[in-house]
């Protein structure tokens, strides 16, 4: 099925990308807005969570319940989150309703009301998320990881912390979205079922002419990566930890992505099979190729009984080292498989496609075609992948663990 891709960037700076897929009748689309938890002051963590929580309490006419009544009344299927980067929204709804909900986001995004008599519910949200990440022992680990191999502001939680949101008020709360909601570095991608001359003119009526400023460049400092301990009295040990892999955009990504799943991608992987049913050490081990445009990392987490921990780690890093020595045809072939198979059930769905042209965006500057993504899986060798893992040591490694005692980076 030839792939029908259009992209448009207006004169503000704001920019559509559009999939059309005429096998379907509904649609999808997402909004990503270049700022996050990096762009919170130091002293007012969790500025930004807040910030996009008020932007979604009424908007353009509409006070908080119309807003939400208006979604419903499209059958729209929508999610909003603000993550360190970003802020998202995204929904998905019949294909006919896809303008009218698209007017919706737009009164959002560019006419929030932000009202002052909710900034304490939503503060007491974000401190409830806070507090309810002591119960969620992966979670924990996982933020404390993010801390020890981050350099600041990148390592920030999105939840912030309690001092940072009793810091803040709601001028600060309308000095975010003055600042950072425009239309420059704004990208609205739309898959599924539309015409793109009606579609390309709705999108111009609506963001077209919104305002548009500067957006600074995002540069991190250098960081020399830790590993760090938290004590807790707990029945399982959690374990994470992460190292240095090539950007999203660099020429080995998809070798780094494929040695990583020969690691983890399902139950014959080798850390399920040699660290989990061979040793029987632990519940779950993983690790994962996480790739942004300016960096690229290997984060792997595991959990195990904290008598069983240390030989867990040991035996996991184990598995990653010895990666180098070799890769059956059988193992690669069955990563292939894996990665074309999510190719094709993201052809069916238009959230999927409709999150792929925008992450295509940020990171190539370009969409990749389905066929092209596909090649490229196809045309991978054994050779390509083990000259990515000798050329890239598994050094430094950062850990994070939480449970009753730490443990050693020993291999």
């Amino acid at each position: 099925m030839e792939q029908e891709i259009f992209t448009h960037v207006f004169d503000n700076g704001f920019t559509l990308l559009a999939e059309r897929m005429t096998h379907v009748r509904s649609a999808a689309f997402g909004i990503s807005i270049p700022c996050g938890a990096v762009d919170d002051p130091a002293e007012k963590l969790g500025l930004s969570t807040i910030s996009l929580d008020l932007a979604t309490r009424g908007a353009g006419t509409r006070g908080n319940r119309e807003l939400s009544d208006a979604f419903d009344q499209l059958g729209v299927d929508r999610s909003e989150s603000a993550n360190k980067e970003y802020h998202s929204f995204a929904c998905s709804l019949l294909g006919r309703n896809l303008f009218p909900a698209m007017e919706l986001y737009a009164d959002m995004i560019q006419r929030p009301h932000l009202p002052a008599d909710d900034l304490d519910a939503s503060k007491a949200i974000s401190l409830q998320e806070i507090a309810g990440l002591e119960d969620e022992p992966m979670g924990k680990v996982m933020s404390e990881l993010s801390k020890a191999y981050y350099p600041d502001p990148l390592s920030r939680d999105s939840n912030g912390t309690v001092a940072g949101i009793e810091n803040i008020t709601h001028v600060d709360v309308q000095n975010f979205i003055t600042r950072h909601y425009h239309a420059r570095g704004v990208v609205l991608a739309v898959a599924g079922d539309f015409e793109w001359n009606a579609l390309l003119d709705r999108v111009g009526q609506l963001f077209g002419t919104w305002r548009t400023d500067v957006r600074q460049p995002r540069n991190y400092p250098d960081f020399t990566p830790t590993s760090r301990h938290v004590q807790k009295e707990l029945d399982q040990t959690q374990i994470a930890f992460a190292f240095p892999a090539v950007a999203m955009n660099h020429p080995d990504a998809l070798a780094a992505r494929m040695a990583t799943a020969v690691l983890s991608m399902d139950m014959s992987s080798r850390l399920f099979m040699n660290v989990r049913e061979k040793y029987g050490l632990c519940y779950s081990v993983q690790a994962f190729y996480q790739g942004k445009r300016y960096r690229g990392d290997i984060i792997g987490m595991a959990a195990a009984r904290p008598d069983k921990a240390q030989e867990t780690l040991d035996r996991t890093l184990a598995e990653i080292h010895n990666l180098s020595q070799g890769i059956d045809a059988e193992e690669l072939d069955r990563v292939k498989i894996g990665v074309k198979s999510a190719l094709i059930m993201s052809q069916e769905s238009t959230a999927s496609r409709a999150s792929s042209l925008s992450s295509d965006w940020r990171i190539y500057d370009r969409i990749r075609l389905l066929e092209e993504i596909r090649n490229e899986v196809e045309a991978m060798t054994i050779e390509q992948v083990l000259e990515y893992v000798r050329s890239h040591p598994t050094a430094p490694i950062s850990l994070a663990t939480l449970g009753p005692a730490p443990l050693q980076l020993t291999v």
